[in-house]
């Protein structure tokens, strides 16, 4: 019994470090960190949420899409949260990693995740659910549940207001979500993405159908999805301007085409599914259906 109780000893801290490790969600008690004092986190909505929970003083790192709040701006950049280097996030060496599903490359976050550094994966999912979520994993994670849970109250109670300001409108907008227009190329969001989750909450209708993910979108099927707006991103990559996008003589056959109908918003606000994302689905609803959104 006494060689049990060593191993048991012995297997214990090693224990912890794994738990540590593990992705959020698969353990209950696993996504602590056992040494939250330099926290480097990967993600805007992240960064937004240990604001929001006034648990700022742990972090000492924040990756290039973290630019809100604007304090946030000052902590150094470890670089594009897809486009990580593992060099640069352990450079300003983290007692523990915070890092949204979809952080890459997969290979960065491989070494990253096999390192000596507590890693901490939070999912992403672009829905009401999936904010709360978020919410209290990172309040898990840095151990102040009981404020995680009061912020979560308040982001539900924010996003049910919010939804329900489209309820009673019969005519659904139907939105085409533009990422991209390089080479003359239409970059579109399908389904699972945040631009079809903003756009299902601000009660309007997704006009592509038939895929997931972003994906060029040929004429024809530009054509077919008769967009009565199209909705992109302003300070997110390459600019879209409006004369570019209703050049495209696929879009301008497009009601949206027809009415010069566009909608640009701050990337970060629009898809960031965090603290800001009830007051982006009201401004979106409010560009789209105007007084007809209510109180």
């Amino acid at each position: 019994m006494r060689v049990v109780s060593r191993f048991r000893a012995a297997l214990a801290p090693m224990l912890g470090v794994l738990l540590a490790a593990l992705p959020a969600g698969a353990n209950e008690s696993a996504p602590v960190f056992s040494d939250a004092s330099r926290i480097a986190s990967i993600g805007g909505s992240i960064t937004e949420i240990v604001y929001a929970l006034g648990e700022e003083r742990h972090l000492v790192a924040r990756d290039s899409t973290s630019s809100y709040p604007k304090e946030a701006v000052k902590l150094p950049d470890v670089g594009y949260m897809r486009a990580l280097s593992p060099e640069g996030v352990l450079s300003v060496n983290p007692s523990g990693i915070l890092a949204l599903h979809g952080s890459g490359p997969k290979e960065a976050v491989d070494v990253l995740k096999k390192s000596s550094v507590p890693f901490i994966e939070v999912p992403e999912h672009y829905s009401h659910e999936g904010i709360l979520e978020k919410i209290r994993i990172v309040g898990k994670a840095l151990a102040v549940d009981a404020k995680a849970e009061k912020l979560a109250a308040e982001m539900d109670a924010k996003l049910t207001a919010a939804e329900k300001q489209t309820a009673s409108i019969k005519k659904r907008k139907r939105i085409l979500f533009v990422l991209s227009t390089q080479g003359g190329k239409i970059l579109a969001a399908g389904s699972d993405t945040a631009g079809d989750g903003i756009i299902k909450l601000a009660g309007a209708v997704n006009a592509v159908e038939g895929f997931s993910g972003y994906k060029q979108m040929s004429d024809e099927a530009i054509v077919t999805a008769r967009p009565d707006v199209i909705l992109t991103m302003s300070n997110a990559g390459p600019p879209i301007s409006e004369d570019e996008l209703f050049a495209n003589p696929s879009i301008a056959s497009t009601p949206a085409g027809a009415a010069r109908k566009a909608i640009s918003m701050d990337g970060g606000y629009l898809l960031g599914f965090g603290p800001r994302t009830a007051e982006a689905i009201h401004d979106l609803a409010v560009s789209l259906y105007g007084n007809q959104v209510t109180d």
